[in-house]
């Protein structure tokens, strides 16, 4: 199984509309802000942080070059090539390799597997915006890659963030301006049952070690000058043994 054309394009149009400034994307926050934390969460359950990393939908590459400082092999691996192109331009010296990656293509993760070997696999906000029917195939994907010594970090927006996105969507004014792009090019976020993650984790072979919330800061402020913060739900995962 392999994600929809719909989709694809959808993220095509997304990133080719995208400035290349920092944060001018709604969930592009500093990486101190957003790998940094996750890092904090993620390294003590790596059993080897000399594998590979592969940052899975890395879009424009933000949290990428951030992971590119601390590991010595890191891959941004994205659907959207324009997401790339961004990514490649914000790395001129080279920190990280980028790859076009249909992560829901089994086939392709276990392509580069084959290439990489076992890695460690960082996602962030991926899953939600998966369609329903390609999320298990994607979380098969992550555990391809895998191996049997990598370990997973995955964030995905809770049950509880969607409430808060749909408020912003309908306010009389329109939503904020860095958020409006995502729904006019109808990747607005899905629902993904907080319990339904570690199902899909467990069907593709997987074990959550480590879990817990963490809110997922965006770059968007509210009119009193407060930023955005999503409720999000952060698990590690590994090859169940």
């Amino acid at each position: 199984m392999s994600v929809t054309s719909r989709y694809r394009e959808a993220w095509e149009g997304f990133w080719r509309e995208a400035s290349g400034e920092p944060g001018a994307v709604f969930w592009d926050a500093e990486p101190i802000l957003t790998a940094g934390a996750h890092l904090a969460l993620f390294e003590p359950h790596l059993v080897d942080p000399g594998l590979p990393l592969v940052d899975l939908g890395c879009g424009n590459g933000t949290q990428t070059r951030f992971l590119a400082d601390r590991f010595p092999h890191v891959l941004g691996a994205d659907l959207s090539a324009a997401a790339l192109d961004h990514a490649r331009r914000g790395d001129p010296a080279g920190q990280a390799s980028y790859r076009v990656l249909d992560a829901a293509g089994k086939g392709e993760a276990e392509t580069l597997h084959a290439e990489l070997g076992d890695a460690n696999v960082y996602m962030r906000g991926v899953l939600h915006q998966a369609d329903p029917d390609d999320r298990q195939a994607l979380v098969d994907g992550i555990a391809a890659l895998l191996g049997e010594r990598g370990r997973a970090f995955l964030v995905e927006l809770s049950e509880a963030a969607k409430p808060v996105l749909m408020g912003l969507a309908q306010r009389p004014e329109g939503p904020p301006p860095k958020l409006a792009p995502v729904f006019r090019h109808g990747i607005a976020p899905g629902q993904v049952a907080d319990d339904a993650i570690p199902v899909y984790l467990n069907v593709a072979g997987l074990s959550v070690l480590a879990s817990g919330e963490l809110p997922l800061t965006t770059t968007e402020y509210r009119p009193d000058g407060t930023r955005i913060a999503l409720p999000s739900r952060w698990l590690v995962a590994s090859r169940t043994v």
